[in-house]
């Protein structure tokens, strides 16, 4: 039920979420909930409000614009196919708007649906270690017979490469998006970051899928 004393308040807000109702000495009904801003501390009340204001209903996510022909790929490896790849699906996207059962979901659930969006938008998919790796161990023996070796997962060595090929991805795109650097810096940055994928090149055995690798850059 619309309530117009609302308009402009928190009770009225997109981001005005988990409200409870309590019933105060005088008898009346009082709401209260959580601001997804974190912009009040809880318990945050119905006619609070801030500059935040986002009126429920029309709360929606634009998808990030291609930032046109400043965007380079690199003339070697495949980095430059790949940026621009995803450069087309980002201009692709249409325009979202968010489902009213976002609002009521409690920290956890918002947090779960958090981080499926940041791996989609980060082009970040779940990777698998290989079956034949899988339950190993990373040693390392030392050249002192005298210290003591160490073992290390090889699901945790594998997790910390593939949060490598992650960042040198998101590295990759802001690179390409920065219309700051000219032509010429892009390329060589893109250059780097090619190498770096080329020294990687030497764990791609532990992946499942050897398109999930790494590429360095090709002979021509």
């Amino acid at each position: 039920m619309d309530r117009p004393e609302l308009d402009g308040r928190c009770g009225s807000c997109a981001r005005f979420v988990r409200v409870i109702e309590d019933i105060d000495a005088a008898g009346e009904v009082r709401r209260h909930g959580e601001c997804l801003l974190s912009i009040w501390p809880a318990p945050l009340y119905e006619t609070s409000t801030c500059n935040k204001y986002v009126k429920r209903g029309t709360f929606t996510a634009k998808a990030a614009q291609a930032a046109g022909s400043t965007r380079v790929a690199s003339t070697r490896g495949a980095s430059g196919e790949r940026a621009r790849a995803r450069t087309q699906q980002v201009a692709a996207r249409p325009d979202v708007v968010l489902p009213e059962e976002l609002f009521d979901m409690d920290a956890e659930e918002f947090r779960t649906v958090l981080r499926q969006v940041i791996q989609e938008e980060l082009m970040a998919s779940p990777v698998d270690l290989g079956a034949r790796w899988q339950g190993g161990e990373l040693v390392l023996v030392p050249g002192n017979k005298e210290t003591a070796e160490k073992r290390v997962p090889l699901e945790s060595f594998f997790h910390k490469i593939v949060m490598i090929r992650e960042k040198l991805r998101v590295l990759e795109q802001k690179v390409n998006g920065n219309e700051k650097l000219a032509d010429d810096e892009k390329v060589q940055l893109q250059q780097y970051i090619t190498q770096c994928y080329g020294t990687l090149t030497t764990f791609n055995v532990l992946f499942a899928d050897k398109n999930d690798g790494f590429v360095g850059q090709k002979s021509e």
